[in-house]
């Protein structure tokens, strides 16, 4: 939990020295936006076949037989990709990790990537109703970027941002990515009274892709390419600014001796992405322990009295967390509707589930039914607020924000 230090930082304000002062209320999830990329939407009952057509794999019998099977279990549906069957043709590098790509695999994110980016956070810019000159921090989270200038300038750039804007990015954090970049924004937003914090992430496969071996077929089953934004601030809000969520408090808890479950490596041939099958099971072992230390003493009797925000990093992580957690049936349910339409986009897909539970509420306030709770976290001593409170879970046996 976040305790904001009662000492005031000093500040240059127009050319003189000021009192940064902090804001009256929690911070809060303003606006909201999401998007994929249009050069192909891959269903996912066909994906293996197509994999191993463009690899020139369809030789490996066995392991295409084995990923059908993986493809089949993953409740995924169909998953958007950057990287196109033309581009595969140009670069017959991208499928043999014994050559050098990772030159060629930069490059094209380098140009790509921010513009995925600027989709996504032009479409919460815009829901938010105030000028991109108004953010006053951006942070960006992505493992798809290694270059400087780095991304979060091409995208404040991209975005028209003010030149004097607070820039922060944060490379390869993987799945919890934006998890530990909204984290960053309440404290950023909470700690400087007035500031608009611009939250960005996004994601693409290319960088990690590869011809299917043994090693890598669970990835190719789950992941995808998405990009997804959030602006963050704390009251006194503006008018015409809208509250989406109370960002009441934060934690992160880290799971001992995890460190090999899941890695990623920058190699000449790309990134070496390690996942680890036992990932599910620890997460099932640990997620009730990590709530536990996060509520630090004041857990809701059920955890079935808050509403949640799961990052779903795979079918069996979901239903372990139900299983353990003995959650009601639909509690997860814009997590699994998440990873049926768009599969794993790492740190992305966190964006992309709050976007989802704001729009099943929006329909049960329009129709009357009000189902989700206001609480996703319940601290103590404060009432039930008119907006719901976040409390968001991103299920990294590593990393949990």
């Amino acid at each position: 939990t976040y305790n904001a230090h009662p000492s005031a930082m000093t500040a240059r304000t127009n050319g003189k020295m000021g009192m940064r002062q902090q804001a009256e209320d929690p911070a809060a999830m303003l606006a909201i936006g999401t998007t994929n990329p249009t050069n192909l939407l891959q269903p996912q009952d066909v994906f293996a076949e197509k994999l191993f057509r463009v690899t020139k794999s369809d030789h490996l019998t066995e392991l295409k037989e084995k990923l059908k099977r993986i493809c089949k279990h993953t409740c995924i549906e169909k998953r958007h990709f950057h990287l196109t069957e033309e581009t595969l043709g140009a670069h017959p590098e991208f499928l043999d990790r014994e050559l050098p790509s990772l030159d060629a695999r930069i490059d094209m994110v380098a140009t790509d990537m921010p513009k995925l980016a600027q989709s996504a956070a032009a479409k919460a810019i815009a829901e938010w109703g105030r000028p991109a000159t108004d953010i006053t921090h951006l942070v960006f989270s992505t493992y798809s970027a290694l270059q400087a200038p780095s991304a979060d300038l091409k995208l404040a750039t991209l975005l028209s941002l003010r030149t004097t804007v607070c820039r922060t990015i944060l490379s390869l954090h993987g799945c919890y990515g934006g998890a530990r970049a909204l984290h960053l924004a309440k404290e950023l937003a909470e700690n400087n009274r007035g500031a608009r914090v611009l939250v960005a992430c996004a994601e693409t496969t290319l960088i990690c892709f590869g011809s299917p071996n043994r090693a890598n077929l669970v990835g190719h089953a789950l992941f995808g390419d998405g990009a997804g934004a959030v602006i963050v601030g704390a009251g006194p809000f503006s008018e015409g600014e809208r509250p989406l969520f109370e960002m009441v408090t934060t934690t992160q808890n880290t799971i001992p001796w995890t460190e090999h479950v899941i890695s990623m490596q920058a190699t000449a041939g790309g990134i070496d992405f390690h996942l680890a099958i036992q990932v599910p099971m620890l997460i099932g072992q640990n997620v009730e322990r990590c709530l536990l230390d996060a509520f630090d003493g004041d857990a809701p009797a059920s955890w079935n009295e808050l509403f949640w925000a799961v990052h779903p990093g795979g079918r069996p992580i979901l239903d372990n967390i139900d299983t353990v957690l003995k959650l009601e049936p639909g509690k997860l349910a814009a997590s699994r509707r998440v990873l049926r339409e768009y599969g794993n986009m790492s740190g992305a897909t966190i964006f992309f589930v709050l976007d989802e539970l704001r729009r099943r509420r929006k329909k049960e306030e329009d129709s009357g039914h009000l189902l989700l709770p206001e609480w996703g976290a319940r601290p103590s001593g404060r009432e039930s607020p008119s907006r719901p409170c976040c409390f968001a879970l991103h299920a990294n046996p590593c990393r949990r924000s």
